[in-house]
């Protein structure tokens, strides 16, 4: 098990991995891979073991699940199709699925392939459903969408929305008439060189080494199971790949393009704000963007069952980022690295809001239960602040799968009106924020980027 940095030379990426090695211990993460590009020079580590049951040694060439960052795979694909005439991102969805259909008609209607890429469908999108490994796995996860409710009004509210993505991919089969997987494999990975990036139910992945996901239980670490997400979210988040493909990817995305695969002119142009995230910035084509002091930051995350990951990098500073962890309190140290790192390449901090004091008497009307999908929770107020009270469903990567362990309380503060910032991990600086209808009536707490409604 990797916990020296001795052998590493590099001052800066030293200085990570120390931080890396410190916080993995303090909040008992057993892996972590880190992988930095900058200026035309690649660091990559490893730390610590694969699993707590059968323990290897991390590496830089370990496979983890990259969760969510899958969904920029999903948009480059789509962005080729449309560099090549054959995909219209203002297109209704239906011109491609012809018997697309939703709870609201009108919406099944009008929903844009843009919207899906942007998270601005508005239906219910943590909802998740296994169909089995074979080819018509994503067809049968589509329609089973159809019965999910409709929480904000279409193209009005950004708030995450994972099923949006099972229809994009969908509509990539559809078009180059081949399953997802084959479609990206082809047109993305081969091209680019990722031979260390796959899909399950490929079972090459497992002459790999490979990491499982981990989950704390009543203070102790445990594998985190079921592994696989399944077939059908593949295009959502089935991605399982290394730091060093992953920075090989996002140099592709700040490079000029590649010769029969995209140019850099259509790289761009998902750089390019599309909707407001409210806290979380801006979201271009897949990517999320913010600003850290100067610098734009296009970047994704990703979490599954017991593994978080996150990719970032910086155009104008020729600077990449990825760090996959085996934890679900890897979201921690992926933040945390992420900031640091940008202090010690670029002097750039993040800063966050300073909390103001709210009279215990205005706290009264955030009080509520809200909920969207799979995401639950109670706000209840104790003294000056709002107390998050996470209340696991289940329904990941199955809708009968059981509740995972819930996060512990976090009090909330605000920093300005309908506005609020957490200050207990592991949503600590998290920011978050609350929607009122036209007449100024609470309807929504958006958090974890998804805009839960309020419904008690």
């Amino acid at each position: 098990m990797n916990l020296s940095t001795s052998h590493i030379t590099d001052p800066a990426f030293k200085k990570i991995a120390q931080k890396i090695i410190s916080e993995m211990k303090r909040l008992q993460v057993p892996g972590v891979a880190i992988g930095i590009w900058h200026k035309g020079k690649e660091f990559a580590e490893g730390f610590g073991i694969t699993s707590v049951e059968h323990p290897l040694p991390v590496t830089p060439e370990t496979l983890f699940q990259t969760g969510s960052i899958s969904k920029t795979f999903t948009g480059t694909l789509l962005m080729q199709l449309v560099e090549r005439g054959r995909v219209d991102l203002d297109a209704p969805v239906r011109k491609y699925i012809r018997d697309f259909k939703l709870r609201d008609r009108e919406v099944a209607r009008k929903v844009t392939v843009r919207q899906l890429l942007t998270h601005m469908g508005g239906w219910v999108g943590d909802y998740f459903n296994d169909f089995g490994n074979g080819d018509d796995a994503l067809d049968k996860m589509v329609k089973d969408i159809a019965k999910l409710p409709q929480i904000q009004p279409l193209g009005t509210i950004w708030s995450y929305n994972n099923t949006g993505f099972n229809v994009a991919s969908r509509i990539i089969e559809i078009v180059t008439k081949k399953p997802y997987e084959q479609a990206a494999q082809e047109m993305l990975f081969d091209p680019l060189g990722l031979k260390m990036s796959f899909f399950y139910p490929s079972d090459i992945l497992f002459t790999h080494r490979f990491v499982v996901g981990h989950q704390k239980v009543k203070g102790e670490v445990r594998v985190a199971r079921p592994w696989a997400i399944g077939r059908a979210g593949n295009g959502v988040g089935g991605v399982v790949s290394t730091v060093r493909d992953l920075l090989k990817y996002a140099r592709f995305h700040m490079s000029s393009g590649k010769k029969n695969v995209i140019t850099g002119k259509s790289l761009r142009a998902m750089r390019v704000p599309q909707a407001d995230a409210g806290p979380r910035g801006w979201m271009g084509i897949t990517w999320f963007i913010r600003k850290v002091g100067d610098l734009t930051v296009y970047a994704h995350g990703g979490a599954t069952n017991g593994q978080q990951a996150y990719l970032a990098f910086i155009p104008e500073k020729d600077f990449a980022l990825a760090i996959l962890t085996n934890s679900d309190d890897g979201g921690t140290i992926n933040k945390v690295i992420f900031n640091y790192a940008l202090e010690l390449y670029f002097n750039a901090k993040s800063t966050l809001p300073t909390p103001i004091k709210v009279p215990a008497g205005q706290l009264k009307e955030y009080v509520s239960r809200y909920q969207i999908g799979t995401e639950c929770l109670d706000l209840q107020a104790k003294g000056e602040h709002l107390v998050y009270h996470h209340i696991p469903l289940g329904g990941f990567p199955r809708p009968d799968t059981p509740p995972g362990p819930a996060l512990p309380p976090m009090r909330f503060s605000f920093y300005q009106k309908d506005r609020v910032i957490g200050l207990d991990e592991p949503y600590k600086g998290e920011l978050a924020d609350f929607i009122r209808d036209e007449k100024g009536k609470l309807r929504f707490f958006r958090i974890g980027g998804r805009a839960h409604r309020k419904i008690k």
